[in-house]
Order: C-alpha cells, then structure tokens, then sequence
C-alpha cells in the first residue's frame, strides 16, 4: 500500500504572532515553527495503516527549506521518503492544492492524507481541492477508520454528532483530533532522520485566486469597568451597555 501523507511547517500554537513590515504576512522573526498539529493525525495514521498492510509512507511538504525541519519530524517517526516542493512564493490554498495534486499524480498512491486544517491558514480547504484536482472521493474530518482492502469506513465529525460513511480506495482523507493518539519519536528515529535524505522538486508556478492585501492584529479589548454592586446597578449597566458597548 503507498500511503501519502501532506505536511505543513507552521508557527508554534503557543508563539505571539506580529505582523510583518508591508501588512501582507507574519514577522517570523524569534517565532519557532514545527509540524501542523493536525498534520501529526495524518502522519499517526498512515503509519499505523502501514504496520498493518505493509508499503510505504511518503511525506510531502509544500514551502521553503525550514519545510525540512517538519518533514525530518515525520522522519523521525517513521515515514519512509519525504519530498519537499520547494517555492518560497506566498500561495493561496488553491495554488497549494494545485502543487501538491500535481505530485501527488505522479506517484497515484492508493491513499493521501492531510491534517484537517493548518493551523496558519486554517481554511481547512487544501485537503479538499486535491480531492478534487485528483478526481478522488474526500473524507474529511476523520476521527475513525477501517480499511479492508479497497473498501473504506471512516467516521467523521459533523455538528453536534459523527457520520459513517463508506467509499473506496484511492481516497483522499482529512484527520481530525480523535483518529490516534500520535507517537513520540524515539531516541534512534530521530538521529536516524538527521542523514536520511529528503528529495527537492520544483512545482509548477499557479496562479493564487485569492490574495492578501494586508494583514493586522485584532484591536485591543480596552478596561473593564466595575460597578457597585447594589439595585443602582442594573440601570447603571443598562446606560453602559446602551450609551458605550452599544450592544442594546
């Protein structure tokens, strides 16, 4: 079975995130980046499918060469190749979609997963549109799967419950929080990853369809006010809520 598994290197959840100088993306600078969160699911799960059918993982990063950093992550864990298509050039969901389709044509495996959002973008859309660009069935929001062959049930979230659903493979899959719990790389797979090669190919150039013309942080929450706390106070709340947050 030839499983790919599209990773994203994205800013640390926990980093305080600036807006860099010209409006249209984010200061890295002293930002520490890493494997998209949801990305480790896809990564978990691909690894867990292998165990039990045999082949290989392929991890695939779009992105410059800090992308390698994530990529020799997946190493670590145990991935069998990774490949960066290396671009630097700012792209939107779609124009991501588009390189990583085109790749992903190239090798047809049997199974691609992602993570169900970047935490960056998160836009949720990428997994999606190769789904699309491929002409492959998508799952999204996996938080359950059973492959039997070429037959697929998968469990996804949906609002206010799951939803179980079948197809067949080659399929595109979405990972959700709840699919696995992923591993931590051992001592071993970790320096085994730093010499472990990752191949470099050149995407086509796509046109985005949507671009940024700027960016900014959300205007500051200003002072809470504190009123006494007695019968006066209801119109007193009333007058604040009327007259300043004008929310009545």
């Amino acid at each position: 079975m030839k499983l790919a598994v599209c990773i994203n290197h994205v800013p640390d959840t926990a980093a305080k995130i600036n807006v860099a100088s010209g409006s249209l993306t984010i200061d890295k600078t002293g930002v520490a980046f890493g494997i998209n969160p949801y990305d480790e699911f896809a990564v978990e799960e691909c690894l867990r499918l292998k165990e039990k059918n045999g082949g290989e993982v392929i991890a695939v990063s779009l992105g410059g060469d800090a992308h390698k950093e994530s990529l020799r992550k997946a190493f670590a864990m145990g991935v069998d190749k990774a490949v960066l298509l290396k671009d630097d050039t700012l792209r939107d969901s779609f124009a991501v979609a588009r390189a990583l389709a085109d790749y992903l044509k190239e090798i047809s495996p049997d199974a691609v997963f992602f993570g169900r959002q970047s935490v960056d973008g998160d836009d949720a859309a990428v997994g999606s549109m190769v789904a699309e660009m491929l002409g492959l069935p998508s799952i999204s929001a996996v938080v359950k799967l059973e492959i039997t062959g070429t037959k697929v049930i998968a469990e996804r979230e949906i609002e206010g419950g799951r939803e179980k659903v079948a197809s067949s493979l080659p399929a595109v899959f979405t990972a959700q929080k709840g699919l696995n719990e992923p591993r931590y790389p051992a001592l071993k797979g970790i320096m085994a990853a730093k010499s472990k090669p990752i191949e470099e190919k050149i995407p086509a150039a796509a046109q985005s369809k949507v671009l940024v013309v700027s960016m900014k942080k959300p205007v500051s929450k200003s002072a809470g006010k504190i009123t006494v706390m007695d019968a006066s106070a209801v119109s007193k709340l009333v007058q604040l809520l009327h007259d300043e947050a004008k929310v009545i």
